[in-house]
C-alpha cells in the first residue's frame, strides 16, 4: 500500500510539472502566433512580453526554446523599438551561445532573431556583431541542414548591407568562401539567399567586391544566369552588377564570366525584377570604358536595351536610360549605334511622360550625350522633336527652390543637354522655333550664337532668316535688352556674347533692312512723315509770302509808273548831262 501511495504521489507531482511545461509551450506558441499579426504587436509589447520570453530561451525543453526564439524574432522584425528591446534585454548573448549548442530548429530560430534585429539600423547590426554572432553564423554555414545555412546566410546579408565596416567584418569572419559554397548547393532558396548576401557585401567598395571576386564567385554565380528560377536570376544579376560597378577591372572580370548573351536574354524576362537587375548589370558594365560599351553594342545589347526602355515604366526604366547615355558619351560611332537602334524616341518619351524628376533628368542627360558629337547627331535629335521637348521641360523645372534638389538637378541636366545639342546644330529649321522671347536667356544665347555662325557664310540662309520672320524676332529680342535711339545695341547687351552675336547677324544685312524690322520703326516712319509734312507746309507758306510780296512790288511799281506818266518830262541826253556837270564843277572852283 505504501508503494502505491508513493507512485500516486509521484504522478501527481509530475502531472503538475507536465502541466506547467505544457502551459509554457502553449504560451510561447500562442505568442508566436499572435506576433504574426501587426495589430497584436502593441498589445504584446504593453503586456511586457519581452521579459516573459527571455527566460524561456533558456528553458530545458527545446520546443519551448525554439518557440520563444521564433516569437522574439517576429516581434523584433516588426519594429526598431522592439529590436532595441531585444538588445537592451541582453538576449543576444544567449542566442549566440545557443547557436553552437542547440539543435537545428533552434539554430534557425536564433539566426532569425539576429537577422530581425540587424535589419533595422547600422547601430543594431553593430550590436549583433559585438555580441559575437558573426563567428556563430559563419559556423552555421557549415551545417549539414540547408535550413540552418539559409538562416545564417540571410542574417549575414542583413548585417553586411548597412555599410562597408559591417560588410568588412563579415569578410574578416571568412563568410565569403562559405557563401560561395552555398551558391553551389542544390537548394534554390539557399542559392538565392547566398547570392543576395554576396551582393550586399560587394556593393560598398572596390576592396570588398575584389574580396568576393577572389573567392572565385563570378564563375559560379554567372553560370546561374540561365537558371529557370526567376528569383535566383534576380539575385545573380544583382550580385554581378554590384561587383561590376566599382572599377573597369572588376567589370572586365564580370564580362569574362561569359555573361553574354544570357544577361541580354534577361532583359526579356517575364519577371520585372529580373529585367531591372539585368538592365542595371549592363549599365554598370557600359559606364566604364568605350571598349566595354563597344562589347555590349557588338553583342546586340543596345537594341535589347532600347526595347527594354520602350517596354518599361517608372524607376525600372532608369538603368536602361543611363545605359544609352553612357554608351553615347564615348564616341560618335557609339552614339550613332544608339540612333540606329531607334533609341531617341524612348528617351524623349521618358523625358515627357515620366513623373519622377530624376528619371526625366537622366533622359535629358542621355539625349545630350547623343547630340553633342556632330551636326548630324544634333539634326537627328531635332528631327525627332527633342529640342522643343527639352526646352519645355527646362521652362517647367524650378531651380529657384533650394530644397528641391531633384528639380534643380533636372534643370541643370536639361540646360546642359540643350547647350551641347545647340552648339552642334546647323539646321535653321530646328533653331528658328527657339528664337523666341519666351526662351530662357541662358539657352537663347546659344540659339543666337548658332545663327551668328551660320548666316555670315550662307547667302540662302540669310534670305530664309528674313522671310521666316526670324530677323524681326531677333530685333524684338534685342529691344528687350534695351536699345539706343540710333539702333546701336546697348544697355544689358553691351559687352556680352549675346550682343556680339546679334551685332554679327545684323552686319549680314543692309542697315535699312535691320531698321525696317526693328521694333518701333513704324513710329519712326510716322515721325518722319509728320516732319516732312511740317517742312512741306513751311515751304508752302514761304511761297505764299513770296507771291504776296511780289504782288505788292508789282502794284507799287505800277503806281509809280502812273505817277511819272502824269509829270511833264524833257528828255536829257547824256552829252547834255555831262556838260551840266562840268559847268557845276567850274563854278565850284574858287577865284
Amino acid at each position: 500500500m505504501a508503494g502505491v501511495a508513493v507512485v500516486t504521489s509521484t504522478r501527481a507531482v509530475l502531472s503538475v510539472f507536465e502541466k506547467y511545461q505544457k502551459d509554457r509551450l502553449i504560451f510561447v506558441q500562442t505568442v508566436a502566433e499572435l506576433a504574426t499579426r501587426d495589430s497584436n504587436i502593441e498589445a504584446l509589447q504593453s503586456a511586457g512580453v519581452m521579459a516573459l520570453l527571455r527566460p524561456l530561451l533558456l528553458d530545458g525543453v527545446p520546443a519551448i526554446q525554439q518557440a520563444a526564439a521564433l516569437a522574439l524574432g517576429r516581434l523584433a522584425n516588426y519594429h526598431e523599438e522592439l529590436a532595441q528591446s531585444v538588445v537592451d534585454s541582453d538576449i543576444l548573448p544567449q542566442l549566440v551561445f545557443s547557436l553552437s549548442e542547440q539543435n537545428r530548429f533552434y539554430k534557425k530560430a536564433a539566426a532569425f532573431v539576429l537577422r530581425a534585429v540587424a535589419k533595422h539600423t547600422p547601430k543594431l547590426a553593430q550590436a549583433v556583431v559585438d555580441s559575437g554572432a558573426l563567428i556563430a553564423l559563419v559556423n552555421c554555414l557549415e551545417e549539414f541542414d540547408p535550413g540552418v545555412k539559409e538562416a545564417a546566410a540571410w542574417a549575414l546579408g542583413y548585417i553586411a548591407r548597412h555599410n562597408g565596416d559591417l560588410a568588412q567584418a563579415c569578410v574578416d569572419a571568412a563568410a565569403v568562401p562559405l557563401l560561395v559554397l552555398c551558391v553551389q548547393e542544390p537548394e534554390l532558396s539557399l542559392k538565392r539567399i547566398a547570392a543576395s548576401a554576396l551582393s550586399d557585401i560587394s556593393k560598398h567598395s572596390p576592396e570588398l567586391a575584389q574580396a568576393v571576386v577572389d573567392a572565385n564567385t563570378i564563375q559560379f554565380v554567372a553560370a546561374l544566369l540561365g537558371t529557370p528560377d526567376s528569383k535566383l536570376r534576380r539575385q545573380v544579376c544583382s550580385t554581378l552588377a554590384q561587383i561590376a560597378k566599382h572599377t573597369v577591372d572588376l567589370a572586365e572580370c564580370v564580362v569574362d564570366g561569359e555573361i553574354f548573351p544570357f544577361a541580354l536574354n534577361c532583359l526579356k524576362d517575364s519577371d520585372v525584377y529580373v529585367r531591372k537587375n539585368a538592365s542595371s548589370l549592363i549599365c554598370e558594365i557600359a559606364k566604364h570604358s568605350p571598349e566595354l560599351a563597344q562589347l555590349i553594342v557588338n553583342s546586340g545589347g543596345i537594341a535589347a536595351v532600347v526595347d527594354y526602355v520602350n517596354e518599361s515604366k517608372g524607376n525600372a526604366r532608369l538603368p536602361g536610360i543611363m545605359t544609352l547615355g553612357y554608351t553615347s558619351a564615348f564616341s560618335e560611332i557609339l552614339a550613332l549605334s544608339v540612333i540606329i537602334a531607334k533609341g531617341i524616341n524612348p528617351l524623349v518619351d521618358a523625358l515627357v511622360n515620366e513623373q519622377e524628376e530624376h528619371i526625366k533628368a537622366a533622359a535629358a542627360w542621355s539625349l545630350g550625350q547623343i547630340g553633342r558629337h556632330s551636326p548630324d547627331h544634333a539634326k537627328t535629335l531635332a528631327d525627332q522633336s527633342a529640342l522643343p521637348k527639352l526646352l519645355s521641360v527646362l521652362k517647367n523645372s524650378s531651380p529657384s527652390n533650394g530644397e528641391d534638389t531633384a528639380g534643380a538637378d533636372l534643370y541643370t541636366k536639361t540646360k546642359r543637354a540643350l547647350k551641347c545639342i545647340l552648339e552642334k546644330t546647323l539646321n535653321l529649321e530646328a533653331l528658328e522655333p527657339m528664337l523666341n522671347q519666351s526662351t530662357p536667356p541662358s539657352i537663347l544665347k546659344y540659339v543666337v550664337g548658332q545663327f551668328a555662325k551660320i548666316l555670315p557664310h550662307d547667302v540662302s540662309a540669310r534670305k530664309v532668316f528674313v522671310t521666316s520672320g526670324s530677323l524681326q524676332r531677333l530685333q524684338e529680342i534685342a529691344s528687350n535688352y534695351s536699345r539706343g535711339d540710333s539702333g546701336v545695341l546697348g544697355g544689358q547687351l553691351s559687352g556680352t556674347k549675346m550682343g556680339e552675336y546679334i551685332r554679327t547677324i545684323n552686319e549680314c544685312y543692309p542697315e535699312e533692312i535691320v531698321r525696317y524690322y526693328s521694333p518701333g520703326y513704324s513710329n519712326t516712319l510716322l515721325e518722319k512723315i509728320e516732319e516732312f509734312n511740317k517742312q512741306a507746309d513751311s515751304s508752302a507758306d514761304e511761297i505764299r509770302l513770296s507771291r504776296v510780296s511780289l504782288t505788292k512790288v508789282n502794284n507799287l511799281s505800277q503806281k509809280e509808273l502812273n505817277e511819272n506818266e502824269l509829270k511833264p518830262t524833257t528828255p536829257v541826253s547824256a552829252v547834255e548831262r555831262e556838260k551840266a556837270n562840268s559847268q557845276q564843277q567850274l563854278q565850284s572852283i574858287p577865284a
